[in-house]
């Protein structure tokens, strides 16, 4: 081997560099000037031999001593055009670009806006992209790490060393940023630190679009995206939709257990869509809203400790099968919404977590940075490359994949400071108060980014509080978000369809109550994934009484969400009665459809979501006051319910019999003399009831009741509902 002269000795930097602790690596690595001459430095571990390329002529270079660092002067009046070649041992010779020749990739705006936390597309720019740099194609990676030491990108490319590929620092922002030339895609890498405390680290892109399958957690560089989409049609109408006039039901699930191969594994999202738009356009939902499918290591966390903000978990395919899925939907007319996480994320060592050896993404102080109940770190809102983080995640699942809406988890565990915390172990915000003012700001300007950048997107929030305007919007104080979900109508709701029917008189109020507040917000009801794991049972499991009560009671409640103010939700396997709970490890148990009562549970609810899509006043005032009146709210000795949806002169009169006696000769006041006739009985014998009815038509009498002139007498079905219209003229 060569060595340089006594004049040229090992100095601090390239010691420095050598032990992996130099921040700057330009400063050594690359083309330099030097006494009238270039001087060409590379740090080429294990190699042998190495050559400088210049015009076709090679210069051979020289080890430093004692190091891996080769050197190698040129004659030339400009910096030279150049090739590194090298071979390890006596192996071939390979050739290539030096990366250390390459100015910078990112720009200084970009920076700019970053720090600001501005940069509403910075997955662009940060993470890993294939481009085409000083004419030559390569991949561009950069991450953000302000405290770190040194950073590097390590790979198969590179054997995983640490010291082939350091970045270059850009100084104040905390980004690392280095152009890989010849690299192509399909390489996993990740970023190794040496970090603030002097400790290596090995962590996955924070910004990663696609990750190995777990267990492996090394990100994936991605090809540009070329994917055709074919849903423009279903875009141009959701730009001008009126959704707060319009049906939103939606079917939620879990895409790993709902269904699976005959092999019993997970179903790509390619082979999952077709399936899937069969299924949900058969039944009639509006849309999907899918648990998290962004990258997360654990299985039992249902999505819900994600790892990869920017990438579809690998369970379930690559980024453009996750395409394929969303674009297929559309062109089915199923809008998709994802369940997005942003209030917290997992303390895996791979990831977020400590990332350049300070609390970077979270906070130091363990009572603003840790969630007790989940054990996971809580997102440091108030710094703007975190909350830039979050916001161009969100922007980036609705952009890049044409996503409907989101889903925001834990709301409520974000508003407050002293959410699920004794005294003593939260701090207060700066005016000595529980409000957690960063989050606030953040979940405002997470609403007007989405809702502003793709009209006709939602978003809906997971709160269970009294926090006030949660869907109002930012200028008049709320938080912005178009809808929340209505926790306190589904636990009263449950709560009341739990109990025997014969104490249910007394309890009245858990149904009425509701209506109190039904239009203070934009309310979706849900029956979701919470209410059935964790010895919650499952819906049916909820209902008292024998096999025929239990089903008559879940339809005597799907009726009830399907007429009721606001939107609906329900979790999958509800729909046909699922017994047992949910359980994540297999597929639904689809075969319980063999029998007629989980086959005509299944139908109604078929049958009231069309129902609810095609009546205007069953959905068109669904967040106003206009839209619903009583007739009777007061027969809790009966546990019998009444009341009018409206839609200007349109109306719908649903009866609610929540005991399992035949109530003959109920009389109800109704608002114009006419025929009326059963649209849905929730005791038809097609559902799997004892089709207790009122016959093709039911003739109004002018005997005045409950402050009406007009009224009609029913025989209302045991555990069962009633949904009437005024189908013939005046009698």
């Amino acid at each position: 081997m060569k060595t340089v002269s006594p004049k040229q000795p090992v100095t601090d930097a390239v010691r420095r560099l050598h032990e992996g602790r130099h921040h700057d690596p330009f400063e050594v690595l690359g083309c330099h000037p030097l006494n009238g001459r270039w001087q060409v430095r590379a740090l080429l571990p294990g190699t042998a031999e190495a050559q400088v390329l210049v015009a076709g002529r090679r210069h051979p270079m020289t080890r430093l001593e004692q190091t891996d660092l080769f050197i190698c002067d040129i004659a030339s009046d400009k910096p030279p055009l150049y090739l590194l070649r090298w071979r390890e041992g006596e192996g071939d010779w390979q050739q290539g670009e030096d990366p250390y020749r390459f100015g910078p990739t990112v720009g200084d705006l970009d920076l700019h806006l970053f720090g600001e936390g501005r940069h509403q597309h910075v997955y662009r720019v940060l993470g890993a992209h294939c481009c085409e740099h000083e004419g030559v194609p390569g991949v561009r990676f950069a991450t953000w790490a302000p405290n770190a030491q040194r950073v590097s990108v390590v790979g198969d490319f590179n054997s995983w060393h640490g010291l082939r590929h350091p970045m270059r620092s850009r100084g104040p922002s905390g980004v690392w940023e280095l152009f890989v030339p010849g690299l192509t895609a399909g390489g996993a890498y990740k970023f190794e630190l040496r970090d603030a405390h002097g400790a290596v680290r090995l962590k996955a892109d924070p910004y990663g679009n696609r990750f190995e399958l777990r267990p492996a957690t090394a990100a994936i560089v991605c090809p540009p995206d070329e994917f055709q989409w074919g849903d423009s049609e279903w875009l141009q109408r959701r730009a001008s939709w009126d959704w707060q006039h319009a049906p939103i039901s939606i079917y939620e699930l879990h895409p790993g257990s709902w269904r699976r191969d005959a092999s019993g594994a997970f179903l790509n999202f390619r082979d999952m869509a077709g399936q899937l738009a069969d299924y949900v356009e058969s039944l009639g939902f509006t849309h999907v809203e899918l648990l998290p499918v962004t990258e997360h290591p654990l299985d039992d966390s249902w999505g819900y400790q994600t790892t990869g903000y920017f990438a579809p978990t690998q369970r379930f395919g690559s980024p453009d099968d996750f395409r394929y899925f969303v674009d297929l939907l559309h062109r089915r007319g199923i809008g998709v919404i994802l369940d997005w996480v942003p209030a917290h994320f997992p303390r895996d060592a791979h990831a977020l977590a400590r990332f350049d050896g300070t609390a970077l993404y979270e906070h130091e102080d363990p009572r603003l940075g840790e969630h007790a109940d989940w054990g996971t770190l809580i997102f440091n809102y108030g710094r703007n490359e975190v909350k830039n983080f979050l916001l161009a995640s969100a922007n980036y699942w609705l952009e890049e994949f044409h996503l409907d809406g989101l889903r925001v988890d834990a709301v409520a565990s974000m508003l407050y400071l002293d959410y699920s915390r004794k005294a003593g172990e939260w701090a207060p915000n700066r005016h000595g108060g529980r409000e957690n003012l960063e989050a606030i700001d953040f979940l405002r300007e997470l609403n007007s980014l989405v809702l502003g950048s793709h009209p006709g997107t939602l978003t809906i929030a997971e709160e269970s509080t009294a926090w006030p305007q949660v869907t109002r919007p930012p200028w008049v104080g709320g938080l912005g978000f178009s809808m929340k979900w209505n926790m306190g109508w589904m636990h009263d709701t449950l709560s009341y369809m739990s109990r025997e029917p014969i104490f249910r008189h007394y309890h009245q109020d858990e149904l009425t109550f509701g209506l109190m507040y039904a239009f203070t917000e934009n309310f979706l009801l849900p029956f979701s994934h919470d209410e059935v794991v964790h010895g919650k049972c499952s819906l049916l499991g909820k209902m008292p009484g024998d096999d025929w009560q239990r089903f008559a009671n879940l339809r005597l409640l799907y009726t009830y969400l399907f007429t009721y103010p606001g939107a609906k939700l329900l979790f999958m396997g509800c729909e046909f009665g699922q017994p047992g709970e949910w359980a994540h490890q297999g597929q639904l148990p689809w075969e319980l459809l063999e029998f007629a009562p989980h086959r005509g549970l299944q139908q109604l609810v078929g049958d009231l979501n069309r129902l609810y899509r095609e009546q205007a006043s069953l959905h068109r005032q669904g967040f106003e006051h206009g839209g619903f009146e009583w007739i009777d709210c007061h027969d809790a000795t009966q546990s019998v319910l009444s009341y009018l949806r409206w839609d200007g002169e349109d109306f719908h009169v649903v009866i609610l019999n929540f005991t399992p006696v035949v109530r003959h000769d109920y009389r109800i006041g109704v608002p114009r003399p006419g025929v009326y006739s059963e649209v849905v009985n929730s005791d038809s014998r097609f559902y799997g009831g004892s089709d207790v009815s009122n016959g093709t038509g039911i003739a109004s009498e002018q005997v005045p009741w409950m402050n009406r002139r007009d009224s009609i007498r029913l025989s209302l079905p045991p555990l069962g509902a009633l949904v009437l219209r005024l189908t013939g003229g005046q009698v």
